[in-house]
């Protein structure tokens, strides 16, 4: 498994959205500029955060986006889930084992399926147990240029 471009730059966008949490909306101009990213790319990826409620959106002048809760209480594996779907390692752990559409035919009774559910789950484990909160604390760099209003 490899996480896209659309994970990473969620995870950053997010982030910056962080650090502004509690002052309003930010552009994503500012965030752009801010994280050195694409302001189209970054509008594509908004639309699924803010379906998942992850982000609001403001209208207007002085508008632009905000998280819809507290740094703490979004964590980077309920991100990376909302614009990448399922964390799998292997394809056959998208769908359950037997069913109908399984993409391999052996997924049923297959010898190493169990250790790649154990991977995944290892890495959902770790990506759930980090939030907002938890890169803003760790982000030893200061040199965050920020976003002027």
């Amino acid at each position: 498994m490899k996480i896209s471009t659309k994970g990473r730059y969620s995870v950053t966008a997010l982030y910056e959205l962080a650090l502004h949490y509690g002052k309003g909306p930010v552009s994503l101009k500012c965030i752009a500029r801010s994280q050195g990213l694409s302001e189209n790319y970054l509008e594509q990826l908004m639309v699924p955060l803010r379906r998942a409620d992850l982000v609001q959106s403001i209208r207007g002048a002085q508008g632009g986006y905000m998280l819809s809760r507290e740094p703490e209480k979004i964590t980077i594996g309920e991100i990376i889930t909302t614009v990448e779907g399922p964390i799998a390692v292997v394809d056959c752990l998208l769908t359950e084992a037997g069913a109908e559409d399984q993409p391999c035919e052996k997924a049923g009774d297959c010898v190493t399926r169990g250790i790649w559910e154990k991977v995944c789950a290892s890495i959902s484990s770790v990506l759930d147990n980090i939030t907002l909160r938890n890169l803003m604390d760790n982000d030893s760099s200061h040199e965050h240029v920020g976003c002027a209003r």
